[in-house]
């Protein structure tokens, strides 16, 4: 047990002096109450995906803000919770039994009863949607995705502000709420999950000893992990290594790495209702990508969808898969006798930091014809103020999934840097078609001003006059 625990425990026992005092530091679960979308399919997959703050770890208790004590009765009512899994608070660990226990004393005490609603992700969107078009929402409390609510479903006014229920930094991400799910300086999401997504580089550990190449970890201790070193490694793993004149490893699987390479030099497509491609950070990442497929570095395409990448990697003969923390417990039980590092995505010349993104945002949110928010938002937060046994957010994922120290701080180093990228608010911003060009060898300027004027438009279309 740790000692900050252990002294808690003292404490409460009276086993030690009366001058022992409750003013230690507290830090937040990151392991939440439930999985989260994992990548583009949307499937649960166990592991935070939802974007958060750090600032709520190691907050003192007494500068934590909590809700004076609400006396309500709701009559029985249902809570209806809807999200596209199911968020059943699990009893799986210390911090989630006591938040089942806070439930349960919330229900008994405010006479409301919970249930959890999951809706496929295919058909999420749609239901979602036109429950709150005809004002008949599906739920009390809802998740949605960024890229259909801020600004499309707030701007008819179809959704509560809730930013003023948010101030306690135990139950609430303050990220969130007051940075990433906003519109006119309100914010309309919010989550408990105190644990941002962690995107980088898996390698085959295994595969770079078997080569000789300079372990990847040293480049991040020398601080000297970007893009062309990165590049430098991709080709020295591209090897032929039993002289049959054709390459049988691979430093790469997978090109055309756009917001890869834009999360990794702090650089967007689109900024708030503007195009950003003349942004110098953005054109740099715009020729990284295109030296990618121009130089041929990458494991060529076999004709593969978008899963082809992490079938290559489970092949064993491949270096390297750019990909998110939901993915390794997957990777772990397709390839059990490799062992698999974790390396920060790298920098790209405008930045001094590592990043993680998001570009699939989603938070929960309350629907504008549910009544009384105030008092949902209250149950969330008691439900969610506990103090975690654990240090950090996403503390459980990670030693959970890696058993080596150097990986699991290179998670926490890039999931402390959070970007969220937006281009997908757009539906016909013509992303796929403009990446298309760049990995088809098309200039970047000749890309940039031919796609600059249909970026604005689709941007126009949703952001409006």
């Amino acid at each position: 047990m740790r000692i900050r625990k252990m002294m808690t425990l003292l404490c409460a026992m009276g086993l030690v002096l009366a001058a022992c005092s409750s003013g230690t530091g507290t830090s937040n679960n990151g392991s939440g109450n439930g999985g989260n979308n994992g990548g583009n399919t949307g499937a649960n997959n166990g592991a935070t995906e939802t974007p958060a703050a750090s600032n709520a770890s190691n907050t003192g208790e007494d500068d934590v803000y909590s809700t004076p004590e609400m006396d309500f009765d709701l009559g029985g009512k249902t809570i209806k919770i809807v999200s596209w899994w199911d968020m059943t608070i699990p009893e799986d660990n210390p911090d989630n039994i006591q938040r089942k226990k806070n439930l349960d004393a919330l229900m008994e005490k405010h006479n409301f009863k919970v249930e959890y609603i999951a809706i496929d992700y295919g058909e999420y969107q749609e239901k979602v949607t036109a429950s709150l078009l005809a004002g008949e929402p599906i739920g009390d409390i809802v998740r949605l995705g960024k890229t259909y609510t801020v600004p499309t479903l707030v701007k008819q006014d179809l959704l509560w502000p809730i930013d003023e229920y948010t101030k306690n930094v135990r139950a609430f991400n303050q990220k969130m709420t007051n940075e990433l799910y906003t519109y006119e300086g309100r914010g309309y999401g919010f989550t408990e999950d105190q644990a941002n997504l962690a995107q980088g580089i898996f390698y085959n550990r295994t595969l770079m000893n078997q080569l000789g190449l300079k372990p990847l970890q040293e480049y991040v201790n020398e601080d000297n992990w970007n893009w062309e070193t990165f590049l430098q490694v991709v080709k020295d793993a591209n090897k032929d290594t039993n002289n049959d004149g054709k390459l049988d490893t691979w430093g790469l699987a997978g090109g055309g790495l756009l917001e890869q390479a834009l999360y990794s030099n702090n650089a967007s497509l689109t900024k708030d209702d503007k195009q950003n491609l003349d942004d110098p950070a953005t054109l740099e990442a715009l020729n990284f990508v295109s030296r990618m497929a121009t130089e041929q570095v990458a494991r060529p395409t076999e004709g593969g969808d978008w899963t082809e990448p992490g079938q290559f990697f489970r092949q064993g003969n491949t270096l390297m898969k750019a990909g998110a923390l939901w993915e390794i417990g997957g990777l772990k039980t397709d390839m059990p006798d490799i062992d698999i590092g974790f390396v920060p995505f790298p920098k790209g010349p405008s930045v001094t930091e590592y990043y993680s993104y998001e570009a699939l945002l989603q938070a929960l949110t309350i629907p504008k014809s549910v009544e009384n928010p105030e008092q949902l938002m209250y149950i969330w937060e008691k439900i969610n103020d506990i103090e975690s046994m654990y240090d950090y957010p996403g503390q459980a994922s990670y030693e959970t999934n890696f058993a080596n120290e150097d990986d699991i701080n290179n998670a926490k180093m890039v999931a402390s840097n959070l970007l969220v990228l937006d281009h997908n608010t757009f539906p016909n911003l013509k992303y796929y078609d403009f990446l298309g060009e760049l990995n088809s060898g098309v200039s970047v300027s000749t890309v940039v001003e031919k796609y600059k004027s249909t970026f604005q438009a689709a941007i126009d279309e949703v952001y409006g006059p």
